[in-house]
């Protein structure tokens, strides 16, 4: 666990380190992607769109494009 995600935790508050790989503008999980994932386990793609500000249909692009990624580079490794 990173050391932000414990002093977020630990403290009760909100992350501020805008800078932060895993930071999101989600107050309710402590504006952490990392502490949103521990806490709620999979989610759906709607829960994902409310916490990134997105639509649910550009989630699901975004999934398609990175399952794409990673068929093409299993492919590539059987090779």
């Amino acid at each position: 666990m990173k050391q932000c995600m414990k002093q977020c935790i630990n403290s009760k508050k909100e992350c501020t380190e805008k800078r932060c790989r895993a930071w999101i503008n989600y107050e309710k999980d402590f504006n952490c992607s990392e502490i949103a994932v521990k806490k709620h386990g999979n989610m759906t793609l709607a829960q994902i769109a409310e916490r990134l500000n997105l639509s649910i249909v550009r989630i699901k692009q975004i999934q398609d494009k990175a399952l794409q990624k990673l068929r093409k580079k299993r492919h590539l490794k059987a090779l």
